[in-house]
């Protein structure tokens, strides 16, 4: 039993040397290794959520800018809208403006001529009037009567004429 007491003593002993050497040799080693192995994986880790973070960042910051980018389209185009209103509005008033201008000259064009038209035919009245006169009477006429007497043909020709448009 000596025998059975000192091997295994001696294997107590070559397991407790054995256990040190590999704990120098092996466990730290493949210790430093797995602990240098997580911290690599930790930084690693810690890198991608800060890079996470940074493009959340980005993309926050490009939404924003993608937000006010299409409120600026949406003035524009509303700043368009309306200056082709305005402008629109101006074309239309200066047509009405000039068409008003063209009317209103017509109507004093039409208004001389007819006031020409009318002294005209009160002077070709007034000849005739006195011709068929003279001949009607064969004496003559003083420059007064012939005067008067035409006032009073075209005072009556005037009333007429009133009374002819009136009835139309």
């Amino acid at each position: 039993m000596l025998d059975f007491s000192v091997t295994f003593i001696i294997t107590i002993i070559n397991i407790t040397i054995l256990f040190f050497i590999l704990r120098a040799i092996l466990f730290k080693p493949v210790t430093k290794f797995m602990a240098e192995r997580a911290k690599t994986v930790q930084d690693s880790i810690d890198r991608a959520e800060k890079d996470k973070a940074l493009a959340r960042k980005i993309l926050a910051e490009y939404e924003d800018k993608l937000k006010n980018a299409e409120a600026q389209a949406h003035a524009i185009l509303k700043a368009a809208r309306d200056n082709a209103a305005r402008q629109s509005e101006l074309i239309v008033s200066e047509g009405k403006g000039e068409a008003e201008n063209i009317i209103t000259a017509a109507r004093k064009q039409i208004e001389m001529e007819r006031q020409a038209a009318l002294t005209k035919f009160r002077l070709e009245a007034a000849a005739l009037v006195m011709a068929a006169s003279s001949k009607l009477v064969s004496r003559e006429f003083s420059a007064e009567d012939n005067r008067r007497y035409a006032n009073m043909l075209l005072e009556e020709l005037s009333r007429q004429n009133l009374m002819h448009k009136g009835n139309n």
